[in-house]
C-alpha cells in the first residue's frame, strides 16, 4: 500500500513539472520582449519629447521560416524632425536593430507583419514616432515555443 501511495505522489510531481514547465514557456518569452521595451523606456528622452506609451511582443513577427522573434517599441511625441530623433538614438544602436525611429499615423503597428499590434493612443497629428528594438530571449524557451514556428 505504501508504494502505490510514493507512486502516485512521485507521478503527481512529475505531471506538475510538466504543467508548469509548458506555462512558463510563452511567460519567459513574453517577458524577454518586456525587457526589450523597457530597455527602451530606459533611455534619456530627447529635449522636446514626451514618452507616451510602450508596447512589446513575442512570437513569429516577421518574415518566413521558424524562430521566436522578440520586439519592443515605444510611441513618442516629439518637435524634433525624423531626422533629429534618428540622429538622437543612433548614440545609443548596438547594432543595426536597435532603436530604429520611424513615423507612426494612426493606432496600428506595421512593423509587426505576423498578427497585429497597435498603441492604444489616437494619433491624429503630426510628431508622433515610433522608437523599437528587436531582442532575444533563452534559447531552450525560444524553441520550446510554439508561436515561433
Amino acid at each position: 500500500m505504501r508504494k502505490s501511495k510514493t507512486g502516485k505522489i512521485i507521478g503527481f510531481a512529475i505531471a506538475l513539472l510538466l504543467v508548469c514547465g509548458i506555462f512558463s514557456i510563452p511567460l519567459v518569452n513574453n517577458y524577454s520582449a518586456v525587457k526589450v521595451s523597457k530597455e527602451l523606456r530606459e533611455l534619456p528622452l530627447p529635449e522636446g519629447t514626451e514618452l507616451i506609451e510602450s508596447v512589446s511582443k513575442a512570437g513569429k513577427l516577421v518574415g518566413n521560416g521558424n524562430g521566436m522573434q522578440f520586439w519592443g517599441a515605444m510611441l513618442i511625441k516629439s518637435t524634433l524632425s525624423i531626422e533629429e530623433l534618428d540622429n538622437y538614438y543612433a548614440d545609443y544602436r548596438k547594432n543595426d536593430w536597435d532603436c530604429i525611429v520611424e513615423k507612426q499615423e494612426g493606432k496600428a503597428i506595421d512593423v509587426i507583419e505576423h498578427g497585429t499590434l497597435e498603441f492604444s493612443e489616437e494619433i491624429q497629428d503630426s510628431g508622433y514616432y515610433i522608437v523599437y528594438s528587436w531582442g532575444s530571449g533563452i534559447k531552450l524557451f525560444e524553441e520550446l515555443d510554439i508561436r515561433g514556428h
